[in-house]
This record gives C-alpha cells, structure tokens and sequence, in this order.
C-alpha cells in the first residue's frame, strides 16, 4: 500500500490503476470494525483507497474533536496485511482538506440531519455529508463502503448520493460487535473500566427491542422495553426511537423491518447503537 497526504499525491497514485476502485473513509484510531469495512472492500474492488481525517466540521463546540484519538503509525501498521501495492491510504492534514477554512458552500442534510443525533449534535450530518463529498470527489471510487453503527449517517450519505448523483455504490457492512454485544467504536476508549462493562447495555436494550416485537409487541411497547434496559445502564438516554431504513416515520399500521435506534452516556462518553427488527404489530416513530 501506499500512504499519500495531498491531493495532488492522491491524484497521481489513482491515475496509475485501473479497475474498479473502493472507497472507506474514516478518522483513524482504527479497530476491527474498520478492517471488517476494508476486507469488503478488497472483495468488491480491484484496489481500495482508505482515508483516514479527524474532520473538524461535524464536531460540535463542546464535543471531543481535541481528544479524539489519533494513531497514523498504528493505523498504518493495521491496515498492512489487509492492503496491497494499488492499495491508497489518503491521510491529509487540515489544511489540505480546507487550506481556506471552512468552506463557504457546504452540504445540507436537510430534515433527516436535524432529528435523534442530529437534535443532540446540531450541524453535525452538515459537517460529515461536506467531508464525504469532498472525498468521494477526491478518490472517484466506484464503491463506497459503509458500516451498519452510523445509520443515519449512512442513511444520510445514500441521499445525498442519490440527490446530488453521485456516481457511486454505497455498500452497508454490518455492524462488529465484541463478546458482549458491545459496537466497536474508537470511542469506546474512552470508558473507565466499570462504564465498559456497563457499555454492554447497549446491545441489552437492542436485544430487549428485538424480542418484544419477536413476541408481537407494538411499537410503543418495543420502545419501551428497550429504554427500560437502557435506562438501567448509562447515565442518561439521549433517545430510543423506531425509524425505518430512511429514518423517516413508520405509519401506525407498518409491520416488517425496522430500525432500532438508541444513544446514551456513560460518564463523558456518549455511544450509539442499532439493530433491525421485524414488527408484526402497527408501528410508528416513537420517542423516549
């Protein structure tokens, strides 16, 4: 593989391959999720192009942007056995993304961007939609690859995609979980060792949703099962919500797939989760 820092680099080691190119982007700090995005993009592509940027845009004033964990040499020594010679890892710095600042045309998310993380990290989709326009026009790929924990990112970045024509294919990788049920998230760093064991009330609450609907619960029913179990491991509920794929309300009388959505804090570290589940009785968006 090859480590390129400006755009100009990147240019040039694209030029030299043909074939079909795919795309992950992340902020580094990598773990397996990670690599499970970039084994299926080996497999959908001819060569990949990993990025990997802490993008300032979708932090919020009071958020971790300063903290977040940053690691290239690690994250490099990572991605060495899953990367070949037309393999790309696209690092810039902050002034080769933005060298004027923070661009003055930037991308809206519109309503989906303002509800359930968008209520809690207002501009933030603003933020995460900019920098992957900007990337996906850097690295032209033929496939974007994206993991299941961002649902609303992903759900954001098909819109835009679809909106705005894009010619790319946005591929959905489920999520990668520890032996607990715990989302691998660089985030989860942050939590003392008590809050990690408490972390695995995430996917308590995801598996208590799953089985109340299992047991033809409705909607409201699932939510609130789901927040019961959540409630009794973090700090605060930022919000348990059932949304479908676009995470636009779900009629009353809606039955099949869902999207099991909730967020919560442990301490000062705030995590997201989701699972899809399958309503057999009438549903709706619900909040909690």
């Amino acid at each position: 593989m090859r480590l390129v820092q400006d755009a100009h680099a990147l240019a040039a080691a694209l030029g030299e391959h043909d074939g079909r190119r795919a795309v992950v982007m992340t902020m580094g700090s990598l773990h397996d999720g990670h690599l499970e995005l970039v084994r299926r993009a080996s497999g959908l592509a001819d060569h990949v192009v990993v990025t990997i940027f802490v993008n300032p845009l979708q932090f919020g004033p009071d958020e971790d942007l300063e903290q977040y964990p940053r690691d290239l040499a690690g994250d490099l020594a990572a991605l060495a056995p899953l990367m070949h010679g037309d393999d790309v890892v696209y690092a810039p710095s902050l002034n080769q993304m933005y060298p004027t600042g923070p661009p003055q045309v930037q991308v809206a998310a519109g309503p989906v961007g303002d509800v359930l993380e968008g209520v809690v990290r207002p501009g933030h989709f603003d933020g995460v939609l900019t920098v992957v326009a900007k990337l996906l026009a850097r690295t032209a790929p033929h496939v974007a690859v994206f993991g299941s924990k961002d649902a609303q990112q992903l759900a954001l970045v098909r819109a835009m995609v679809r909106d705005l024509d894009f010619a790319v294919d946005v591929v959905e990788v489920p999520t990668v979980r520890e032996d607990d049920g715990l989302a691998r998230s660089s985030r989860n760093a942050y939590l003392s060792p008590a809050d990690r064991r408490r972390a695995a009330g995430l996917w308590q609450a995801l598996c208590a949703g799953r089985q109340a609907a299992a047991d033809g619960a409705e909607a409201g029913a699932v939510v609130a099962a789901a927040h019961e179990v959540l409630a009794g491991a973090v700090d605060v509920v930022d919000y348990v919500a059932l949304v479908d794929d676009a995470f636009a309300p779900l009629a009353r009388d809606a039955h099949g797939p869902a999207r099991l959505v909730l967020a919560g804090r442990l301490g000062a570290t705030r995590l997201i989760d989701n699972a899809v589940l399958d309503l057999v009785g009438s549903s709706h968006e619900v909040h909690d």
